[in-house]
């Protein structure tokens, strides 16, 4: 039925909209359309008439009666809603009290009902036919909406009670169902509810929010929690949870502090040390993967789809650090607090790590030693024939080698945007000394870069451009090299990430060395190749090269030919193309001039003759 994914894509909506008095009118347009098709419309001249109650059965014949009451529950919480957004502006008074406090909650408490309806209804399964999801999601549902009437009582025992309920078959139906919008609604509505409700409970913020909602979690209903525990078992417990599934991490294991550079803060809000230990456990799990044998190892691709865990875990903690610094600003606290000031350095730690890991998939996608090794190679092909198992190697084409290149330098360009966007990052700027580690790592990459470029041009056969780039690139890598000495040595085991050693340097320079006095040997000997062939060639006489530099000297003995050849002269066709009709050729008739000056004189003598006959009277008016 559905029950999530309508309510998601709804509230969606209703945030492009940025109005939730167009978001009610746009329900209500919804509404009549589905009464007109289900056949719910108040009769002509029955105006208040009772409406017919809505059953098991009719669900179980038409789904659409499930929309029915969806719609009609969001149209009243929209209604609250914008009630409280047109009043959230009003400083003057201490929040929304009075006519205006109630008529919001009747609204919220209205939109309950409904949700209640329709999960007395979906328990009917025999009758309903409705699975053991679609229950959980309504009952989420139905627990969203009666803590947000909660909510606006403060009465926050209640309404962490009915969140908590929400919050955990939402983290259950998201680990078992894998589906984003019960991700979408936990983020946007429910975890934002539960920790306002825990500040207003005195809970400490370094709790999080999972712990919380199974600490409030009701246990009084029993097939509740039966149906939780099909789902996922162990879901009600914090160890058995944290275990078993990915997004919740050991109480033991999450970090109370993080360092930066020289700092070292402690770690305040819940959300953020959570979010680290997942970082650290994708971290292992990239680690135990990257190291497997090369037998078993798999392609450059598989390997950088193995990044996907750290990056979502790595951009969970720069969003929790986010959200948390969002959360004192809100509260009125100042720059110069510690608090902010321990958040500025854990987001900087954070970001960087995201950027760090971010360029460890590129620089995986690139190829050995960071692409460095020669990007050409062999393509194997399977035999024709249909008893051969034997795979034929074929090199690749040129146009093959250069797409290989281009996607390298694509990765390049990536890699250099990433180190790029590190220097925005609060307190960077005013750190000269990982400014200039920070230089050096992006000449390092930038090295590359210039090497893929040189390869490309040694497969179009211009060995000229190639030395040019390859001698560029050798000058960045000498300046990594000065610096990746003098930093510290990085971790062996970890994976790939902004990292450089000092023997990836080391090794980038060696390489680039011999390649330049390859190709400074290849450039001499085609431009030797060249001097002999115009040498071996016959010259031109002197008097036809007055226009080019003789560097080789002045060859006396090549100054003209004599006796001159009879050659083809090129003359203007356009001086022969006005002089065509006065030049006599053999065979022409002169005629044709001679007829058109005739015709011209003619007219001009019979035009002279009429007007003297026409003449009449003084100064020649006529009359």
């Amino acid at each position: 039925m559905e029950i999530a994914s309508f309510i998601t894509r709804n509230r969606n909506k209703s945030q492009q909209l940025a109005d939730y008095g167009a978001t009610r009118a746009q329900l209500s347009r919804r509404l009549l359309t589905v009464r007109r098709k289900l056949g719910r419309t108040s009769p002509k001249g029955k105006q208040y008439a009772p409406a017919a109650k809505i059953t098991a059965e009719d669900i179980a014949n038409n789904h659409e009666f499930v929309q029915f009451l969806l719609l009609l529950a969001e149209r009243a919480w929209a209604q609250a809603m914008h009630m409280k957004s047109a009043h959230s502006s009003d400083t003057a008074t201490q929040g929304i009290t009075g006519p205006t406090r109630r008529h919001i909650i009747s609204r919220l408490y209205k939109a309950s009902m409904y949700a209640k309806q329709l999960l007395n209804l979906l328990e009917e399964r025999s009758t309903a036919g409705a699975n053991e999801v679609d229950i959980l999601e309504a009952r989420a549902y139905c627990g969203s909406l009666e803590g947000a009437v909660q909510f606006e009582k403060q009465s926050w025992k209640s309404c962490l009670e009915c969140y908590s309920q929400s919050r955990v078959i939402y983290d259950v139906l998201a680990v078992s169902i894998k589906h984003e919008y019960h991700r979408e609604l936990l983020s946007s509505t429910v975890d934002p509810s539960i920790r306002y409700a825990a500040y207003q409970s005195h809970i400490p913020r370094s709790i999080a929010e999972s712990v919380i909602a199974r600490r409030h979690f009701p246990r009084s209903d029993a097939n509740l929690i039966f149906a939780i525990e099909q789902l996922h078992p162990g879901a009600l417990s914090e160890h058995d949870a944290a275990s078993k599934s990915g997004s919740v991490v050991a109480t033991n294991d999450i970090p109370k502090t993080i360092s930066w550079r020289s700092r070292t803060v402690g770690l305040e809000d819940a959300s953020i040390a959570q979010a680290l230990a997942s970082v650290a456990t994708a971290e292992d799990q990239l680690s135990q993967f990257l190291q497997l044998p090369t037998n078993t190892a798999t392609t450059a691709k598989e390997k950088a789809a193995a990044y996907d865990g750290i990056l979502i875990a790595s951009q969970d903690a720069v969003d929790a650090a986010r959200r948390a610094i969002e959360d004192l600003v809100e509260e009125g606290v100042g720059q110069g607090d510690k608090r902010m000031q321990a958040l500025q350095i854990t987001r900087t730690a954070v970001n960087y790590s995201l950027v760090g890991w971010r360029v460890g998939r590129n620089r995986v996608l690139c190829g050995e030693q960071d692409g460095a090794v020669s990007a050409s190679g062999t393509l194997k092909k399977k035999d024709q024939k249909k008893d051969s198992k034997k795979s034929v190697s074929k090199e690749e084409g040129q146009g093959k080698e250069l797409a290989y290149l281009k996607e390298r330098v694509v990765l390049y360009d990536a890699i250099l945007q990433s180190i790029d966007s590190v220097m925005e990052l609060p307190g960077v700027a005013g750190d000269q000394e990982f400014v200039v580690e920070l230089e050096s790592k992006r000449a390092y990459f930038q090295a590359l870069k210039c090497l893929s470029i040189a390869r490309s041009h040694v497969i179009v056969s211009k060995p000229k451009n190639a030395l040019a780039l390859i001698s560029r690139s050798l000058n960045l890598s000498t300046r990594s090299l000065v610096q990746s000495s003098l930093s510290k040595p990085s971790s062996q085991g970890s994976p790939p990430n902004l990292d450089v050693s000092h023997e990836q340097a080391k090794t980038l320079n060696e390489l680039l060395h011999s390649l330049e006095l390859q190709y400074r040997a290849l450039v001499n000997l085609s431009d030797l190749s060249a001097s002999v062939k115009s040498m071996s060639s016959p010259r031109a006489p002197l008097v036809e090269l007055l226009t080019e530099y003789p560097s080789r000297g002045v060859e006396l003995n090549n100054l003209v030919n004599y006796p001159p050849k009879l050659k083809p002269v090129p003359v203007k066709p356009l001086f022969l193309d006005v002089a065509w009709n006065y030049i006599e050729y053999p065979g022409r008739v002169k005629t044709l001039t001679e007829d058109k000056a005739s015709r011209a004189k003619e007219p001009a003598t019979e035009k002279g003759e009429d007007r003297k006959e026409r003449r009449k009277g003084w100064f020649g008016f006529g009359r």
